[in-house]
């Protein structure tokens, strides 16, 4: 008994399980760079404390280097940098100001909390937007009032021309790897079908297709045109679509396929990579049925792609549909912004906790202030994950950073000696980083406090500060951004579900009719549940109940993407030779999966429910019937 109850609980053991995650070497070479370069200028002029304010600009665009894509690196540092000295002025302005700076704060977090959810690149731009603030607010700033901006706008725009040095040698290469990788992946598939590692495949294709369309199509900001690089890419990834199409078909037969496939497909992967556009010379076996006639024919039609050296881009479909003008993304990003009721309630979740945490610190006197609200901006940001997640790895990072920290502080003099330190510290940021928010946190604590005690001269006396602030973040997120925000799981994720169960409904009432209409349905949907399944994964973090109510769900996730996966295959067979359902046969699908959206969309838990499919024997919807069924008949558990 005594050793069951020393075992951690589940949603613990997910929070401080690291990720497994391959080191980025070259933005660890440019971590180590751009972090270390400005303070050893700053040291070199007699100016260290510039130097240091340089470093953390550069440390902003060090967690901003995550894109592949050299064009939309450029968006996501150099836009977020320009938030960021916005920021980090309007603080400065109203530093030492009382409650005048309080107030201007907490609209700050306000705005911040509502761009967020426009999307990646402005939810970074609103963090810095809000953490710039913050230390201008909390922080004298040295020289004239620009010169912090444009100091730490600087440190940030170096490590934007550290990542694009490259780019006129390796242009296109990042998303040739993407759509090869997307290949293999395929490949992968390919040969899971018929065996129990299928469902867990096909997610990683999913993801996989996600990236290197949003890397291909993403970021047409002044046209709709591409150059012919990327409409080849294009062309590429459209082509592998209908062999993931003909997977669920070929898993549903329940023989594995024969190993010419997935080797096939690795072969193209290969073309795809190097940019060969010569015979592939597949060797593939004859198809004796009409699954295997599927596949067949969605090899060669990709074979043939990824063959042809030039593609006419008037005949490439965007399956993910053509993006509007640049201004009419702004204005329409704007108005969901300002309607939206998540913006709203996201805005004033962050704003609350940031105006207690600054009226905290204007009544109580707390040393260093300002990192109770850079650690609430950390914690709470609404779409970084579950707060109490965060807040829990926060405090633990937060810990092991400062043993770190402890031993630098004491032991190191400072100085030059302060450029080797950083030079080792910087790049664990993005080494650690894919492996959970907390080794980010432990490995970011040692990092500022050098560079803040660059600009005080505290020392050791910055740790346990440091401590107590981060501890009084994560405690107001927890209570004012946490406990009084009771969001149950039928609004957070319910209804997202049941839009998915929906959408299936409607997919499976067009899914034998316009093939273009069809694949875009279906990568539409597969989007939309692999964003889910992430929502439900992060749930899971989540202590009892909400954990335990998310963990319940989980099985309805994963009935509604077979519901999906039948269905293709269920299209698949009919293109190939099978018999067509009749309207009444599709009818009665698409009422009990409405029935089933309906249902979802007013219980907070899951129960039984009776459904009755039968259909003629032998027909391409019968996997379909026992997939829904299955689904309908998920009970609450005990």
């Amino acid at each position: 008994m005594s050793r069951i109850g020393l075992t951690p609980p589940d949603w613990l053991v997910r929070n401080l399980q690291p990720q497994p995650s391959p080191v980025n070497r070259p933005a660890v070479a440019r971590a180590a760079i751009a972090m270390t370069l400005p303070l050893a200028i700053g040291l070199a002029v007699d100016r260290p404390a510039y130097g240091a304010l340089a470093s953390m600009g550069a440390l902003s665009g060090v967690i901003g280097d995550t894109a592949d894509a050299y064009r939309m690196r450029i968006l996501n540092i150099a836009i977020p940098q320009l938030f960021g000295a916005v920021g980090v002025t309007l603080g400065a302005l109203v530093y030492g100001q009382g409650w005048l700076a309080v107030w201007v704060v907490t609209g700050i977090a306000l705005v911040s909390g509502m761009i967020s959810t426009i999307g990646a690149v402005a939810s970074v731009s609103g963090l810095l937007l809000l953490l710039n603030s913050v230390v201008g607010a909390g922080l004298p700033m040295p020289g004239p009032w620009w010169l912090a901006p444009l100091l730490m706008t600087g440190g940030g725009l170096l490590v934007l021309l550290l990542a694009l040095l490259a780019w006129p040698l390796r242009c296109g290469v990042p998303e040739r790897a993407a759509v090869a990788g997307t290949y293999r992946a395929v490949a992968d598939l390919m040969a899971a079908c018929g065996r129990t590692e299928y469902d867990e495949a096909r997610h990683t294709v999913t993801q996989s297709l996600n990236q290197s369309y949003d890397l291909v199509l993403a970021r047409r900001a002044r046209h709709h045109g591409r150059s012919p690089e990327l409409t080849r890419l294009l062309a590429q990834l459209n082509a592998i679509t209908p062999v993931v199409e003909a997977a669920p078909a070929a898993h549903l037969s329940g023989r594995p396929l024969a190993p010419e496939i997935p080797a096939a497909v690795r072969h193209l992967a290969q073309a795809v990579e190097t940019g060969y556009t010569g015979p592939t010379g597949l060797s593939l076996p004859v198809p004796l049925s009409e699954t295997a006639r599927a596949v067949d024919h969605a090899l060669r039609h990709a074979a043939e792609v990824v063959a042809v050296p030039d593609v006419d881009p008037r005949g490439i479909d965007d399956r993910l549909g053509r993006p509007a003008a640049l201004g009419v993304r702004a204005a329409r990003a704007a108005r969901n912004v300002a309607l939206s009721a998540a913006s709203w309630r996201y805005g004033l979740r962050l704003a609350l906790c940031i105006g207690l945490a600054q009226a905290l610190v204007s009544i109580v006197p707390v040393p260093r202030s300002y990192w109770v609200a850079l650690t609430i901006t950390f914690v709470l940001k609404p779409d970084f994950g579950s707060v109490f997640s965060r807040a829990l790895l926060r405090a633990l990072g937060t810990v092991a950073g400062l043993v770190v920290a402890a031993a630098v502080l004491s032991q190191v003099p400072r100085g030059w000696w302060d450029v080797p330190v950083m030079l080792l510290l910087a790049p664990l940021i993005p080494a650690v980083t894919p492996r959970g928010y907390g080794y980010q946190t432990a490995a970011i604590t040692p990092v500022i406090l050098l560079l803040s005690d660059v600009l005080n001269h505290q020392g050791t006396a910055l740790l346990m500060p440091r401590l107590l602030d981060s501890l009084m973040g994560c405690g107001i997120a927890l209570v004012a951004g946490y406990l009084l925000w009771p969001e149950s799981w039928h609004t957070r994720v319910g209804d997202r579900l049941a839009d998915a169960v929906a959408d299936t409904a409607t997919y499976v009432e067009d899914a034998f009719g316009d093939s273009v209409a069809g694949a875009r349905t279906r990568r539409r949907l597969y989007r939309d549940l692999s964003v889910i399944r992430t929502e439900f994964q992060r749930a899971l973090t989540e202590p009892p109940p909400m954990g335990r109510r998310a963990a319940a769900w989980w099985p309805l996730v994963v009935a509604v993407e077979r519901i999906v996966d039948a269905t293709t295959a269920a299209r698949v067979r009919v293109r190939h030779g099978a018999a067509r359902p009749s309207p009444a046969e599709v009818e009665q699908v698409v009422l009990q999966l409405r029935e089933l959206a309906d249902g979802l969309r007013n219980v907070d838990v899951l129960y039984a429910v009776r459904t009755d499919l039968t259909g003629p024997a032998g027909s391409v919807l019968e996997p379909l019937r026992q997939e829904v069924a299955a689904a309908r008949a998920v009970t609450q558990p005990s």
